[in-house]
């Protein structure tokens, strides 16, 4: 599959509420939607079972 860096960047950027899954930006310290404060980074690889 090609790989298209920027792209890539633009969609892994981002961090997710661990309460409400909302998408926030990089740079978030707490939730645009519900303000809770524990993000995470977006996941680069599936989850295997």
């Amino acid at each position: 599959m090609a790989s298209f860096d920027k792209a890539e960047e633009r969609i892994f950027s981002t961090q997710v509420c661990m309460r409400c899954n909302s998408r926030n930006p990089e740079r978030a310290d707490r939730c645009r939607k519900c303000g809770y404060g524990n993000l995470r980074p977006k996941a680069r690889e599936t989850r295997s079972a």
